[in-house]
């Protein structure tokens, strides 16, 4: 086994962001500079964006309510196919009762 392979470990390290935020953490290295971190990160602060450039949001959000509707539309068809035919039954009943 081979010994003193492995990197130091420094409790301390400085980590930077671009927006101005720095905090603490352990790692291999002395100091990190990163681009983004929780305090300016759009999903973490709540203003995240769609990038659409070929409308592929509306597109989709179109699609599923087009199914939406033509899944109520259906329904609605079969509500009153049902009710034609309790009508249809209720005149059968009626005409043998006669």
């Amino acid at each position: 086994m081979q010994t003193k392979i492995h990197p130091e470990y420094n409790n301390d390290t400085a980590v930077t962001c671009a927006c101005g935020n720095a905090f603490t953490t352990g790692s291999t290295m002395k100091a990190i500079r990163v681009e983004l971190c929780n305090k300016c990160h759009p999903f973490y602060t709540g203003k995240q964006k769609f990038v659409d450039t070929a409308r592929r949001v509306e597109k989709f959000q179109e699609r599923a309510d087009k199914k939406t509707s033509v899944a109520a539309a259906r329904k609605g068809k079969k509500v009153k196919k049902a009710a034609v035919a309790i009508k249809k039954s209720a005149k059968k009943a009626a005409s043998k009762k006669a």
